[in-house]
């Protein structure tokens, strides 16, 4: 038999080690003296600790290890179960890739401008929510304060008739692949709880009431200023999809962190988080 301090050197694997092995069961002693509470190893235990190692090596974590050695798996499932952890690295490679392809575009942006952007962009998930919402083209840029203002009406009215109180924020979705000045596809929405029914009858009011869907991937930016000014927040979001090497792949989302749009935004500082959905870019 090996003290546990031979046994450590012969599997080089630390005594601090070998003894949270011992606690989580993974790895008992071979015999543990009852007047000094020495542990003991033998030979034949080393084929085990060397299989601890190897799968930890793998990444798997010790409570796993422990689970898996404890029901002996059949190669088919330690497969499966390898598998999966592989799936799981590739994974963690890409974000980790990612995350470093983001680092060099903003060094190249810091190198070409000699300051940081006023504006970070960062990626999330957002989820799905219901939403009512007023739909209108827009004919011109110049009119968008007038056709918003009509949706806003539209909207709120409605939502006071049926008696529904929101549950989020406002949320203006723009359905343009391009930048234009004429015939913007404008859509006002708010987040309001799940109708019991399957869909409301709105009628002739011009609302729909529908489920606008979970994203797995927005570029997203908060604007904190006047709302005149968020043309620069959109630069910014733009110039970072492209410089980190995405592209858009959905409806610009505009939501009010700032409370209910009125007229007074106009004149007053808000808060806007700008989103847009993207994919990665693929060149052909």
């Amino acid at each position: 038999m090996f003290k546990i301090g031979d046994f450590s050197r012969l599997g080089q694997v630390s005594v601090r080690m070998l003894r949270h092995y011992d606690d989580l069961g993974l790895l008992k002693p071979a015999h543990v003296d009852q007047f000094t509470d020495y542990r003991y190893y033998t030979i034949e235990q080393l084929p085990r600790l060397n299989r601890i190692l190897a799968l930890k090596d793998l990444g798997l974590p010790l409570e796993q290890i422990a689970d898996l050695l404890r029901k002996d798996l059949p190669s088919a499932q330690l497969q499966h179960l390898l598998q999966s952890k592989q799936k799981e690295l590739h994974q963690q490679l890409q974000d980790t890739q990612g995350r470093l392809n983001r680092l060099s575009a903003r060094l190249r942006q810091l190198e070409q401008e000699g300051q940081p952007s006023a504006y970070d962009v960062i990626i999330k998930s957002v989820p799905g929510c219901c939403i009512a919402s007023a739909h209108q083209i827009v004919p011109t840029a110049a009119e968008m304060p007038k056709y918003r203002g009509m949706l806003i009406r539209q909207l709120y009215a409605w939502l006071k008739e049926q008696n529904i109180v929101p549950i989020g924020c406002e949320i203006v979705l723009y359905h343009i692949s391009e930048y234009t000045e004429t015939n913007i596809d404008m859509e006002f929405t708010i987040a309001i709880p799940e109708p019991i029914q399957p869909t409301w009858d709105t009628g002739q009011t011009g609302i729909t009431v529908r489920q606008l869907p979970a994203i797995a991937q927005v570029a997203s930016v908060v604007h904190s200023g006047m709302i005149r000014n968020i043309t620069q927040a959109i630069i910014a979001l733009f110039t970072w999809i492209g410089t980190n090497g995405y592209t858009t792949s959905g409806a610009i989302r505009e939501i009010h962190l700032f409370g209910a749009e009125t007229l007074r935004v106009r004149d007053q500082p808000v808060v806007v988080e700008l989103q847009v959905p993207i994919e990665p870019f693929e060149s052909n």
